[in-house]
């Protein structure tokens, strides 16, 4: 599977962006696509994921209310609006799978930089 993260840019704080992920190949209704990021200086952290089937999220509580991920099956895209924004949310978004829900992410989107500032 290889996945395609676009939408990132320059935001001002308070701002909305809306990252995309599509994946080429088959996506399974058992795997999870997931968002991390990673902000310069720090380690890579998890940001939302979503089951594939079900379109059950779950998200970081720092994105928590202003973060909503979502997916549609057909075109193998999950997308992430991000409204709200902070400067703390400036980071490159990864998008990835784990497949079958197994607790890996062996497949990765090169990443897209969102920066938000003023």
């Amino acid at each position: 599977v290889q996945l395609q993260a676009s939408g990132g840019g320059l935001v001002q704080p308070g701002g909305s962006l809306r990252l995309s992920c599509t994946a080429s190949g088959r996506i399974y209704s058992s795997d999870v696509m997931a968002w991390f990021r990673q902000a310069p200086g720090k380690e890579r952290e998890f940001v939302a994921r979503i089951r594939w089937g079900s379109g059950v999220t779950y998200y970081s509580e720092s994105v928590k209310g202003r973060f909503t991920m979502t997916r549609v099956n057909s075109a193998m895209t999950a997308d992430l609006q991000m409204l709200s924004l902070k400067p703390e949310d400036t980071a490159v978004y990864y998008c990835t799978i784990d497949p079958n829900n197994g607790g890996r992410y062996p497949y990765w989107g090169q990443g897209t930089l969102v920066t938000v500032s003023s």
